[in-house]
């Protein structure tokens, strides 16, 4: 419920409610689930199954429309519209959530058209049914919303590794959205998003020929953006350089943006982190070492890539 958000890739974040429950392995150790418990006495009383959704105040609810407000401010400042991040202790498409609360968010979403909202999900299956219920829900209420409904959304699923992927990804260019993102964090092995030459960096994949139906990432129903990142956290697990460098070649390849969130806790071997002035390095021979997330930092190869896609303005 921050403005002026310290993820990298958002501007603000908004959580319309609170609460959740874990659907796969990237769900381990969820940093939401955590804060719920830290901020309600030890126990994460809106997690699990069954657990009730908080929805957050009026307040809260108001804060979008006075970024929307700013646009002028904004992108005279920037050259861009402002980004939101939704749902970062939650998820839209939870369909243990009220129907009416996700109308009144996208209601919201409506009535901000100069802010792009992230949409980020794990249960990426939900997204369209749940979108077209929306949209004829509020159709009636407001002429020309089943037209553009969708013109300032940026839909994005969660995958941790290819299992995820080969499931999820159709499903996402299934739905329609302005753009469509995936965010594949905490990255846990190698994902294949679409054909590769078999090379020093991928030698390991072998690459099967069925992973052609992700050369879709070039297509007109496309990925156009990936965002990857280590585990962060108590009992983060760590992301092999590989998987990282696989991911920033497959992208490179297809014209797709790619922005490399963070290492995590670990720092992969033969990798130089660097956060502020404080370097740390390791050797190719060593095993990757717990430094901690300030350390370990950002930079790929020695490269920070915080590429973003271009949409009309």
């Amino acid at each position: 419920m921050s403005e002026n958000s310290k993820i990298e890739w958002t501007d603000h974040t908004f959580n319309p409610w609170e609460g959740c429950q874990k659907v796969g392995p990237g769900c381990d150790h969820c940093y939401a689930e955590t804060r719920n418990a830290r901020f309600a006495g030890g126990q994460a009383i809106n997690w699990g199954p069954g657990a009730p959704r908080r929805r957050t105040s009026p307040a809260n609810w108001r804060k979008p429309l006075s970024w929307n407000a700013a646009h002028a401010k904004f992108f005279a400042e920037h050259g861009r519209r402002q980004r939101v991040f939704c749902a970062s202790l939650a998820d839209v498409f939870d369909n243990t959530v009220s129907v009416q609360w996700r109308y009144d968010l996208l209601r919201l979403i409506m009535d901000t058209p100069n802010l792009d909202w992230l949409l980020l999900t794990k249960r990426i299956g939900n997204a369209a049914p749940m979108l077209e219920q929306a949209m004829r829900a509020l159709t009636v209420q407001r002429e020309g919303w089943a037209e553009n409904y969708l013109d300032n959304v940026w839909l994005g699923a969660t995958i941790v590794n290819q299992e995820e992927a080969d499931r999820d990804i159709p499903k996402l260019l299934a739905t329609k959205a302005m753009v469509r993102f995936l965010s594949i964090e905490p990255l846990l092995g190698p994902v294949t998003l679409r054909t590769l030459p078999i090379g020093s960096h991928h030698a390991a994949l072998r690459l099967p020929p069925e992973h052609d139906r992700f050369d879709s990432l070039t297509g007109r129903n496309r990925i156009d953006w990936v965002i990857i990142g280590g585990e962060s956290g108590p009992g983060a697990r760590p992301m092999h350089p590989d998987w990282a460098r696989s991911l920033r070649d497959q992208c490179s390849g297809a014209g797709v943006s790619f922005l490399f969130k963070q290492w995590g806790e670990w720092l992969g071997a033969g990798q130089d982190g660097a956060y502020d002035h404080d370097p740390v390095e390791l050797n190719a021979s060593d095993a990757p070492a717990r430094v901690g997330k300030k350390a370990a930092g950002r930079l790929l190869d020695g490269i920070q890539h915080d590429g973003f896609p271009e949409v009309q303005q």
